[in-house]
């Protein structure tokens, strides 16, 4: 979690609550359990919640392989079957390039179990950005929230980047 109030990986009510890990050759493995506040259609997830889950677990691959920050500016995402309420999404995400300030992400998003179908893929195009970027567009209140908040040291982490 990188922001208690993270819509995605936070305590947010409803929200999320996407938990992810760095595993082995730079693969980030990230679970979203789909529950009857993420449904569009009468007991199945909303596409667009989907690809909020596959925003969330793009970005925390680019920031806990890469330690930049960055932000989304384009995500492509392929619904190939549908995802029940009551199941969970495995999400295998990998970096496939850095040019410049931009950097390439795809997932996969398997149905119950990390070899299980294939139920959603994306990509994502994101930007590396400055920190004033937060700065100067985010809400100054979260923003001093977020700067108080305890988090791991750098060399608390267990990749290096």
């Amino acid at each position: 979690m990188h922001y208690t109030e993270c819509f995605g990986c936070g305590d947010v009510d409803n929200g999320l609550h996407i938990h992810s890990t760095v595993g082995e050759s730079g693969v980030v493995h990230s679970r979203f359990p789909v529950t009857r506040a993420h449904q569009g259609a009468p007991g199945l997830a909303h596409g667009g919640l989907l690809a909020c889950a596959f925003d969330e677990a793009l970005g925390s691959t680019v920031g806990n392989l890469l330690r930049r920050p960055a932000v989304t500016g384009k995500l492509e995402t392929d619904f190939l079957r549908p995802v029940p309420v009551g199941t969970t999404l495995f999400i295998a995400a990998r970096v496939d390039g850095v040019a410049g300030r931009k950097i390439y992400a795809s997932a996969d998003g398997h149905l119950n179990s990390a070899d299980g179908p294939v139920a959603v893929r994306a990509r994502g195009l994101f930007i590396q950005v400055g920190l004033e970027h937060f700065t100067t567009h985010g809400d100054a209140d979260a923003l001093a929230k977020f700067t108080q908040a305890p988090r791991l040291r750098h060399d608390d982490w267990d990749i290096n980047p």
